[in-house]
């Protein structure tokens, strides 16, 4: 790493350790989603209250019950049926994952550029983790999308303070050293403030360990075969990861990415 890259992920750090690093925070719309599915007695109705205060997501969630992934018979054209239709447990994962692709902007056309790209990973490893749970594991689909769309949430505040640094933001090289560097630690610092279930909330830097084991298939398994899935030129055949086998996969050649990427539609 040159020596402006090690400055940056020096002053981060100790920021994020003096909590002097501004984190995105969670919007409020997307709090009260996750407060209102904590409770397992809460209706369709009730929820779609608390979705409809936010008149541009419940469009959003109309409009992903409508894509060609989830597409049934008829149309749906209110929030009612949508929720019905999705289920109230995906429909809350779903809305807040909507939610969290509208803290990706920023000023500068540069970081700008480089959340979209991030995002659009993001959006791709969370439809092919949704189709991996749902196909090869008994683990919550939803769930599994959501873990994808917030595994690179830790570049958010990096990006942030790019734009404050004209320095960085001028040498990309040098920007993605302290990505890769620093992301991770600020991912489960942001979901640790977010107050991410347990299950997710290590996420970040638990996916950068391409030797983890661990004891039965979790969602970061999931995630990490999802973004190797994604990587067309990933370094590690599949099967060389502990995680493939956590997942007990098929044969590397029946397992076909074309199938899985379907998923991804779900977000756009």
């Amino acid at each position: 790493m040159n020596t402006l890259a090690e400055m940056v992920r020096t002053q981060l750090l100790v920021a994020i350790d003096n909590d002097d690093l501004v984190l995105p925070t969670l919007p409020e719309v997307a709090l009260s989603i996750r407060e209102a599915a904590e409770d397992t007695e809460i209706s369709v109705n009730a929820l779609s209250k608390v979705i409809g205060r936010d008149a541009a997501l419940a469009a959003r969630l109309i409009k992903v019950v409508n894509s060609p992934l989830l597409r049934a018979a008829t149309e749906v054209t209110d929030l009612q049926t949508a929720i019905t239709r999705l289920g109230i447990n995906y429909s809350c994962n779903l809305a807040i994952g909507l939610v969290i692709e509208q803290i990706f902007h920023a000023r500068s056309e540069v970081v700008e550029q480089k959340m979209r790209e991030i995002w659009a990973t993001s959006l791709e490893v969370a439809g092919i983790s949704y189709e991996l749970c749902m196909r090869f594991t008994q683990l919550k689909p939803d769930q599994g999308a959501l873990a994808g769309l917030v595994h690179q949430i830790g570049v958010l505040p990096i990006l942030t303070y790019a734009e404050e640094h004209n320095e960085l933001l001028s040498d990309p090289v040098c920007l993605n050293h302290v990505i890769e560097q620093i992301h991770p630690v600020l991912g489960d610092k942001i979901l640790s403030v977010w107050e991410f279930p347990e299950l997710l909330a290590g996420l970040p830097s638990q996916v950068q360990d391409l030797d983890r084991h661990s004891n039965k298939v979790d969602y970061v398994d999931v995630v990490q075969i999802a973004r190797a899935l994604s990587d067309v030129g990933r370094e590690r055949p599949l099967a060389a990861l502990p995680a493939y086998r956590h997942l007990n996969l098929p044969a590397g050649s029946q397992l076909s990415i074309g199938e899985l990427l379907g998923a991804r539609h779900m977000f756009r």
